[in-house]
Parts: C-alpha cells; sequence; structure tokens
C-alpha cells in the first residue's frame, strides 16, 4: 500500500518536479572573447574557465563594436559606459578570434563554435563582407552574431544609422545565413527604454517571416538589462515569447543577461510560467553566460541557472543546457560556394 500512495504522490507532482540536481554539462551558447575595448584575457583564460564549469563546448564571437578613446577623457574607457564617447563597427574583431583559434591545439578547437560578429548591420556590404569571411577562413565559422540591433544605450552610443533586425542590410545577411546552414544570433530588444510596450516587435516578426530557412535565435529573449534598469520588466513577455515561438518554426530563444536576472527567476525561484513555457517548447531555448573577454564568474553564472534546471526535468534541463546548442549548429564550418 505505500508503494501504491508513493506512486499516487508521484502521479499528482508537477512534470518539472524532481529532487535530483542538474550537474552539467554545458554548452555556453553566448560567449564574447573579447571586450569592448577589444581586448581578452585569452584562451588559457577561457578554457580555464570552461574547465572550471563543465562548459563542454562554447559558442564564441567577438564584438561588433569598439569604444572609442576619445582625446578630452581624463582617462582611457574600459566599458561602453564608461564615458560619452561613441562606439564604431569594429570589423577586425573576427579575425582577432580567428588568429586566436588558429594557435590552438586541435583537440581544443573542437570545444569551439565560432561565430562571425564583427559586421556593420546597416551597411548594404554586410553580406559580401560574411561571405569574404568565409572564404578567408573556411571551414572555420558556425554561425552569425551577436548581431546587435536594438540595444538600449549601446544603439544610442553607437555612430551611424540605428540597426534593425529588418534592415536590408541584414536581410541579406539573413539569406547567406541559410545558403550556408548557419544560425544567427541576433539582439533585437522588444522595447526602448521608455516604453512599456513592445514597439519593436514588428521588425522581429519580419527578419523571422521573411526568412523561414534561417535559423535565428533572440538574445536575452528580447531584453536588455538597460531597459530593465529605467522601468518594469515586461510583464508580457512570455506570452509574446510563446506566440513567437508558435508562430516561427524558425526562432530559438537565448536565456542569457537580463532574461535571466528580470524575468525566469524571483529570489532564486524559477516562475512557474517560464517553466511551463520551456516545457512546452524544450528544443527552442539555449543557455549562456554573456561574457566580454573576462571569463573568471562563469562558473557563477551558470550556476544561477540551477534553481531553473532544477525545476525542470531532467532530459528538458539537459536539452536547455547543451543539447539545443549543440543541434542548431552544423557539424562543419562554413565553406564558400
Amino acid at each position: 500500500m505505500r508503494f501504491l500512495a508513493v506512486l499516487a504522490l508521484l502521479a499528482s507532482s508537477p512534470l518539472w518536479a524532481r529532487d535530483t540536481h542538474y550537474e552539467g554539462p554545458y554548452v555556453d551558447a553566448h560567449l564574447h572573447y573579447v571586450d569592448f575595448m577589444q581586448e581578452s584575457e585569452g584562451m588559457d583564460a577561457m578554457f580555464e574557465a570552461m574547465d572550471k564549469a563543465s562548459v563542454e563546448q562554447a559558442w564564441v564571437f567577438g564584438l561588433p563594436v569598439v569604444k572609442k578613446w576619445e582625446q578630452g577623457a581624463p582617462r582611457r574607457p574600459r566599458y561602453f559606459l564608461g564615458d560619452e564617447a561613441p562606439l564604431y563597427y569594429y570589423s577586425a574583431t573576427d579575425d582577432l578570434l580567428a588568429q586566436a583559434i588558429a594557435a590552438l591545439p586541435q583537440e581544443r578547437r573542437r570545444k569551439l563554435v565560432p561565430f562571425i560578429s564583427g559586421i556593420n548591420p546597416t551597411d548594404l556590404n554586410a553580406a559580401r563582407h560574411v561571405e569574404a569571411l568565409i572564404e578567408r577562413y573556411p571551414g572555420l565559422w558556425r554561425g552569425i552574431g551577436e548581431l546587435i540591433t536594438r540595444h538600449d544605450d549601446l544603439t544610442a552610443l553607437t555612430e551611424g544609422e540605428t540597426p534593425r533586425a529588418n534592415h536590408p542590410a541584414l536581410m541579406k545577411v539573413y539569406r547567406v545565413a541559410a545558403r550556408h546552414g548557419l544560425p544567427v544570433l541576433l539582439h533585437s530588444n522588444l522595447t526602448s527604454l521608455r516604453e512599456k510596450t513592445p514597439i519593436y516587435l514588428e521588425e522581429l516578426e519580419d527578419a523571422l517571416k521573411e526568412n523561414p530557412k534561417t535559423r535565428f535565435i533572440l538574445a536575452h529573449a528580447g531584453t536588455s538589462g538597460g531597459v530593465e534598469a529605467r522601468q518594469a520588466p515586461l510583464e508580457t513577455l512570455p506570452a509574446i515569447v510563446r506566440a513567437l515561438l508558435e508562430r516561427y518554426d524558425n526562432l530559438h530563444v537565448d536565456l542569457s543577461w537580463s532574461v535571466r536576472e528580470h524575468y525566469l527567476l524571483d529570489d532564486d525561484k524559477p516562475r512557474k510560467e517560464w517553466l511551463t513555457l520551456i516545457n512546452d517548447h524544450p528544443d527552442r531555448f539555449t543557455l549562456g553566460t554573456d561574457l566580454v573577454g573576462h571569463f573568471d564568474s562563469m562558473e557563477k553564472i551558470l550556476n544561477s541557472y540551477r534553481p531553473l534546471l532544477d525545476a525542470l526535468p531532467a532530459d528538458v534541463a539537459r536539452r536547455v543546457a547543451s543539447d539545443n546548442a549543440k543541434a542548431l549548429v552544423p557539424e562543419k564550418g562554413a565553406v564558400a560556394k
């Protein structure tokens, strides 16, 4: 009778209730090799952090912008918000990454999934730049991104035309991505610093709708820390993400940075609406640290996802932590066609 009672208790428990803890492995699906000054602690530091954090593979990319050090600045800036100086697009970020990877032994290279990121998303030459990088480093690139469009203060400080997810220059890039089978990690905020409605949602939907053969990963689920620092989190975000996932088979969602801090967890307890959403779409979410050139906090950041992963069924937790990211990238890097 006790055995039957235990079975009845288990049957009545939520699908995501379990006593075990997720112990890895992870795929860090959002890792910048350099910071906003295009500097890095280097590959040795990155791999040391990966080993410590049980990260068996990482999507690694540069940063498409660099912070300008102006003549009148009292000191050299260390972050994009360090002063009022602008940022500008920096295509050399991809070469910095490619050269660092080329110096690695083969066993380490296998742990990295390099993405092209150093393009100007408002330049109609951007797609040609992607093709040139594929020619220059054949077999290396396995994704494109993080492409940065709507991004609160970062967008405001970046010189030139305002980038958006449906810009004609990026539409060309998406078609190149589809032709080579490369996923696109896209940063596209759903709203601005002062608007509480998703005023940029249509831009994202245009990109998804017009490029059904391109696999997109929406960085931070369409959020950023600058927005949440100035206003309350978007209450409709889970419903918006659900609708997007159900409408567009080519969309996946990155749960890094601001979405973890402001949406997924409440006092280290996972929010029920997000657990339900992930369980309903277990193959559509990835995790990442969003570190920029400095890697010592990798283990701490990934451990902060433990409450979420522990609340999911074991197979779903593993998909979110590693398997979904592996499935999104091609086995081999792109070559010129």
